[in-house]
């Protein structure tokens, strides 16, 4: 038996590459295999965080007699869902349509031609057996029912319309519905499991109402405080299993951390917590040090378990911090976590700040004597745009000149390396660029974090690039019916249906970060190509936004900044005025200095306002900025 996985750019299909099961890639070939045996595919969807897909390993495809039962009657395909968005995207529709919710693992039964005709996520062995004895015999025994099921449930998840059509937004409607969902006791929206809603948190933001900056307080300050924020080493879980924040699901993803550090910047921004100031740098600095890898880009997540075991690396007993560390951290007898024993909290600052740090950095040094989660060292292109963005401009405001330097290390990663024949490949490893083509969400996300970078460094190379990633998104990812666009290029590898969706997840929707990418640029250079594609984006966007606000926050974020102009401030050599112009909380502001357009035939010694096409007076006066800021 070939094993086809051990070279994979994926440490998820790695994980796999010594199971007794015959995997295959998602490849034509895979399905050429299924037509030539004349058997159905096994797709198994999932990454290599995902605690229930360990689960679903150990417990089935270690198995020799589960192995067996895949490799007698079916052609078994792996898929790591970070480098296949868009084949994620497409079967998980089909999950969602038949069982009504989804997730990792996901488990599909499909035809070789790709026809979904069962779908679920995890199976306990037992049960797995049965479907896949069962499943071998009806593809057996009823061919046509089979082929006609799969092709009609691809029909119609293909007349489903991700678009309801075009409308202005109401802004303040949005928020308030948005409002009405907060959790006004722990923060966030909707009941557990609870996701950090950091999109949902920067539209409130730039919102900028007192009570949407209350919501945002309450939640920051909430998910800082509990479980789901490592108290020793900064860096968020993907996760709480409770309403409180207490338990997390423990795997730490890049693009959470990316986000939040953002979030909690631009908090601090606006009302100068030193909680969110913290929050933000050690957030930046468990990035920096947890996963930064050797090449310059970051590593996608670090696993919920270590040794086998979920959450092993970062629970602990009163024995174990002692009488202090328990108190000041919330570690009881009973435990907040299983066998009695409890996830670090801080719900309140300690009195004594320096026993407090020394506390802190006792029990880092036992934990790191722990087994440590495994790291997934692959390169996401958007989540690292994501940090590109994330630790230039918190380098920038947080007086971090090294964070700064490491965006642009990032960044020139991405463009040397996968950049190629002008298009993102999705991701890397070792150096090394993967096959597979980048979607929508990875040239909007590296073109936003390539126009933060260049507004922070006043380097022009990285609005050339940004610009010509977004000419890739206007040329190939255009859908002209709804004046928005498709998550994959119109020479992608043709799936059952072109995935297309217009809500935020874990991370923007390709469409809301392209809207605001391109209105980034066009606020940077005067693009009224790119300016009408943002507001053509965002009008296809209201219709979510205005109902489902908790899945469109992204949007609501780009929506603010169109609103407000966005902002254009250009500051020709007054580090003076620069700095009061980086302060200003004005929605989407875009603030340059050095080499931009926005600076080309601008005398020194002044600060240029522009909003809407309209320029204020040039002035030298830090106080009359302020006002033409505010």
């Amino acid at each position: 038996m070939a094993n086809r996985l051990a070279s994979a750019t994926s440490p998820y299909l790695r994980q796999h590459a010594d199971n007794p099961v015959d995997w295959w890639e998602w490849s034509p070939a895979a399905f050429a295999e299924a037509r030539r045996r004349d058997v159905p595919v096994l797709l198994s969807v999932g990454y290599a965080a995902c605690h229930w897909c360990h689960v679903m390993a150990h417990e089935s495809f270690e198995d020799e007699a589960t192995a067996a039962l895949m490799n007698r009657g079916w052609v078994s395909i792996k898929v790591d869902r970070e480098e296949r968005p868009d084949v994620d995207a497409v079967y998980m529709d089909a999950v969602t349509a038949t069982t009504g919710q989804g997730g990792w693992p996901m488990t599909c039964f499909l035809t070789p031609d790709g026809h979904p005709f069962f779908a679920g996520t995890y199976f306990p062995r037992e049960q797995l057996q049965q479907l896949l004895a069962r499943g071998a015999d009806v593809w057996r025994d009823q061919r046509g029912d089979v082929e006609a099921q799969g092709a009609e449930l691809v029909a119609a998840l293909a007349k489903a319309t991700a678009y309801a059509g075009a409308a202005d937004l109401d802004l303040d409607a949005a928020a308030d519905t948005l409002l009405s969902q907060l959790d006004r006791v722990n923060g966030g929206f909707g009941r557990a499991p609870k996701f950090p809603p950091s999109m949902c948190l920067e539209g409130l933001l730039r919102h900028g109402t007192p009570d949407a900056l209350a919501a945002v307080e309450l939640t920051c300050e909430r998910m800082a405080r509990g479980g789901m924020y490592d108290q020793l080493a900064g860096g968020f879980a993907r996760y709480s299993v409770d309403a409180r924040w207490v338990v997390p699901h423990f795997e730490k993803m890049l693009y959470d951390n990316a986000l939040l550090a953002r979030v909690y910047l631009h908090l601090w921004r606006a009302t100068g917590s030193p909680l969110a100031r913290r929050v933000a740098e050690e957030t930046c600095t468990f990035l920096l040090r947890d996963l930064a890898t050797a090449e310059g880009g970051f590593a996608s997540a670090l696993d919920a378990d270590a040794g086998g075991v979920e959450g092993s690396t970062y629970v602990w007993t009163p024995d174990e911090v002692g009488a202090w560390a328990a108190e000041a951290f919330g570690v009881t007898a009973e435990g907040t976590f299983e066998h009695g024993r409890s996830v670090l909290q801080l719900l309140a600052d300690p009195d004594d700040a320096e026993r407090f740090a020394a506390e802190r950095e006792r029990l880092l040094l036992l934990r790191s004597g722990r087994v440590q989660p495994a790291r997934d060292d692959k390169v996401v292109a958007a989540w690292n745009g994501l940090a590109i963005g994330a630790l230039a401009e918190c380098g920038e405001l947080l007086d971090h000149p090294e964070w700064v330097e490491a965006a642009a290390g990032c960044a020139a990663l991405l463009v040397d390396l996968h950049v190629v024949g002008g298009r993102l490949r999705r991701t890397s490893r070792d150096g090394v660029v993967g096959a597979n083509a980048g979607v929508l969400d990875d040239h909007a996300l590296v073109a936003d974090g390539l126009l933060t970078l260049h507004q922070v460094t006043g380097d022009r190379r990285w609005l050339t690039i940004a610009g010509e990633l977004l000419d890739v998104v206007l040329d190939h990812f255009a859908d002209p019916a709804s004046g928005s666009f498709f998550d994959t290029a119109d020479d992608a590898e043709t799936l059952v249906r072109r995935p297309q969706d217009p809500a935020d997840n874990a991370t923007p929707s390709g469409a809301a970060a392209a809207a605001q990418s391109l209105l980034t640029y066009a606020a940077l250079t005067g693009s009224s190509r790119h300016r009408d594609a943002a507001v053509s984006t965002l009008r296809a966007l209201a219709p979510l936004a205005q109902s489902q606000p908790r899945f469109a926050g992204h949007a609501l974020a780009a929506a603010e900044a169109l609103a407000a102009g966005p902002v254009e401030v250009a500051v020709v050599g007054r580090p003076d005025l620069l700095a009061v112009a980086r302060r200003t909380t004005s929605p989407g502001a875009v603030v340059v200095a050095g080499d931009s357009p926005l600076t080309d035939d601008r005398p020194a010694g002044a600060a240029y306002v522009c909003r809407g096409f309209v320029c204020q007076l040039p002035t030298t006066d830090a106080d009359v900025l302020r006002g033409q800021l505010s």
